[in-house]
């Protein structure tokens, strides 16, 4: 592991939408910017896979055809955009384990580094701090906070994702987002240079009564 890692203090949530099956066919990229408990910027970067290849269950569930992205730059160069601002930043994602896959694995298919940076599982944070929601997914989380949005739209599905979070930091008493992890017993994910670490929650022990 990278013993060089420092926060940036910048809070990032990310959602990525894909053409396929393949995790690493990144089509669109939505990222909404956290600050002082609001979110202060939306961007969303359309990105042509290296196959285009598009299956239609992606497609019905996005709307992304392959006449959308034909002109679009790859995925290094989307992300490169934003290079400055990912390093030593807080990522959050919805079900960090897919979008974090999804950037792991376009960077090993161009056989690029993966950037030094932490971040924070949304359904994990949801499920320890709203255990009595019916569903965790993220239209469910919108409704419960009375939020529209257009779902799977990358750039809507970022910010739901980051107003979301700010509400679970709110309900948990903390002032900053980074302050969240460790009240709700959250091991943040990482990646750096030489790989990465998944995001973990602990366990809430029990007492169990003596027989």
């Amino acid at each position: 592991m990278s013993s060089g890692y420092q926060r940036s203090g910048r809070t990032i949530a990310i959602d990525f939408e894909t053409a396929s099956e393949e995790r690493g066919s990144a089509c669109s990229v939505g990222l909404a910017w956290i600050e002082g408990g609001e979110v202060v910027r939306v961007e969303e970067r359309l990105i042509r896979p290296q196959t285009m290849r598009f299956s239609p269950f992606n497609i019905q569930i996005h709307g992304i055809r392959p006449e959308h992205v034909e002109d679009a730059p790859e995925f290094p160069e989307v992300m490169d955009e934003f290079a400055d601002e990912f390093a030593g930043a807080t990522m959050i994602a919805h079900n960090a384990a897919f979008d974090f896959s999804v950037w792991r694995s376009a960077l090993d298919n161009y056989r690029q580094p993966y950037p030094e940076l932490s971040y924070l599982c949304s359904v994990k944070m949801a499920q320890r701090l709203w255990p009595d929601l019916g569903s965790h997914r993220l239209n469910s989380l919108a409704a419960h906070l009375g939020i529209s949005f257009m779902h799977h739209n990358a750039a809507d599905d970022a910010r739901v994702c980051a107003l979301a979070t700010i509400a679970m930091a709110r309900d948990a008493g903390v002032d900053d987002i980074a302050d969240l992890p460790a009240r709700i017993g959250l091991t943040p994910g990482r990646l750096y240079r030489g790989g990465y670490d998944a995001c973990s929650i602990r366990r809430i022990r029990r007492n169990v009564p003596a027989l």
